[in-house]
């Protein structure tokens, strides 16, 4: 017993690439199955403390796993039917700083999406290794579109030029929520405005709001992208790839 505990203990720390079972009683490592009242009530509970503490990243992600069952299935049937989507749901990528070089991407011109990303965590202070990995999504395939749409986020402030203030988060979540109809964004988008001062709120009702919106709804799935692939990619081009427009207001990474 003793030892299958330290084999299943090492499998956690050696697979931190990819979704397997092993030896794990769970659908994948670190997998807690729920019933569906205690889903409830870790969704009722995650999200009164993410409403009191949006930076609560730990019960966003819970709230996000608890009720987003039926757009994690629109998202993979997204995937499934893009050649590229297909690819990644196949090849199942992860984004960490074990999978990234860094160093190699910094160095990339001015523009590329490389660089920009590599910019971004730079000037916002994040790191890709900050996303939780999925615990109670109760099917193998489906947490893995929950962990990519996790592990995307940061590509997607870079994409639409978005910091980490609170401004650019509740775009993000604007965007989000017209692109994968989860629960969790939709709250944020609703909630997340509650917390704007008033020249923030103009701003995001006037400008940012509607162009969120709008783009989420007519993009490409940014789920369906290989942007590991694509880290040498011009970002307008990426942008237009994706049917991506500018954002209308230029917002600079200032502290939370």
């Amino acid at each position: 017993m003793l030892l299958n505990n330290i084999l299943c203990v090492h499998q956690v720390h050696s697979s931190r690439t990819r979704f397997t079972d092993g030896c794990y009683d769970g659908l994948y490592p670190g997998h807690i199955h729920t019933t569906p009242i205690q889903k409830a009530l870790l969704a009722v509970g995650s999200g009164v403390a993410a409403l009191q503490n949006p930076y609560r990243h730990d019960m966003v992600a819970v709230l996000g796993e608890t009720t987003g069952h039926l757009a994690l299935i629109n998202l993979r049937e997204k995937m499934r039917n893009d050649p590229e989507g297909y690819t990644i749901l196949t090849e199942r990528p992860r984004i960490r700083l074990s999978t990234l070089n860094l160093s190699e991407m910094s160095s990339l011109p001015d523009g590329s999406f490389g660089r920009e990303y590599c910019r971004f965590l730079e000037d916002n202070h994040v790191t890709p290794d900050s996303r939780a990995d999925v615990k109670y999504v109760d099917n193998e395939e489906l947490a893995y579109v929950m962990q990519r749409y996790r592990e995307v986020h940061d590509l997607l402030h870079t994409l639409l030029g978005m910091p980490t203030n609170m401004l650019g988060e509740v775009a993000v979540k604007w965007f989000e929520a017209a692109q994968t109809g989860l629960p969790m964004c939709t709250l944020g988008a609703v909630l997340g405005p509650l917390r704007l001062n008033p020249s923030r709120l103009q701003q995001l009702f006037t400008s940012l709001g509607p162009w969120a919106l709008h783009n989420g709804r007519r993009a490409r799935c940014v789920l369906s992208i290989f942007y590991e692939r694509r880290w040498e990619q011009n970002i307008e081009d990426l942008r237009q790839e994706l049917n991506i427009e500018p954002p209308p207001v230029i917002l600079s990474a200032t502290k939370k």
